[in-house]
């Protein structure tokens, strides 16, 4: 908890290294803008790394705009080389940058900010445990989520029965409403968390616990 909230302290401290002008710009970014961006969670990183203190946050900090698909940057991990860390302030960086005005936008409401985050984690972006957190922590109703095997989220058991009927990555995006790439971020992850390598077991360990017949 203590390391969780001082990298909270100093997970933007990058942002300095990106020039207001783009920062406070109310149209789209151009391709150099956006670069720029994309690196300021890698600079937070070196500003830390020279002290033995501060290094540590900047490990934590340096991962905070990743995403579970791969979507994140700076350097577009998934899955579970994203730290427990970094996913809680990830996703409460995420909320509460929505709840502040932009230039481009103005801020949304509390419900408005929950309902995104939500929806970055059925699309497989953001962490479930991570945003319940949040959500509650900013005083937000969350209902208890039921507990799969192996720590399974509610999508990945979604994506495991799909998974173990013989559908194709493309099958599965398009009956969940998600991208190919999204689909083969969680089925990266399913194995991952169950131990297994190919379909055959994946569909084994789902019959087996019973997850076949849950709807």
């Amino acid at each position: 908890m203590r390391l969780l909230r001082r990298a909270g302290l100093v997970h933007d401290f990058g942002r300095l290294g990106v020039s207001n002008a783009i920062w406070d710009k109310r149209g789209p970014l151009g391709a150099g803008e956006w670069e720029r961006v994309r690196l300021y969670p890698y600079i937070t990183e070196r500003m830390l790394h020279g002290s033995p203190s501060l290094a540590p946050l900047g490990a934590i900090a340096v991962q905070h705009r990743e995403r579970l698909d791969g979507s994140g940057y700076p350097r577009g991990l998934t899955g579970t080389a994203i730290s427990r860390h970094a996913r809680i302030i990830g996703a409460a960086d995420a909320y509460q940058a929505m709840r502040e005005p932009r230039p481009y936008r103005p801020e949304l409401s509390p419900e408005e900010a929950a309902a995104e985050l939500r929806a970055e984690v059925g699309a497989g972006r953001l962490d479930g445990e991570a945003v319940d957190a949040v959500l509650r922590a900013a005083g937000h109703r969350v209902t208890r989520r039921r507990e799969w095997p192996a720590g399974l989220t509610q999508r990945e058991v979604e994506v495991l029965q799909l998974l173990s009927r013989g559908l194709s990555n493309k099958e599965i995006a398009a009956q969940l409403v998600i991208s190919r790439k999204t689909a083969g971020g969680h089925i990266e992850h399913i194995y991952s968390k169950i131990g297994a390598s190919t379909r055959v077991r994946a569909s084994l360990f789902a019959m087996k616990h019973g997850l076949m017949a849950e709807t």
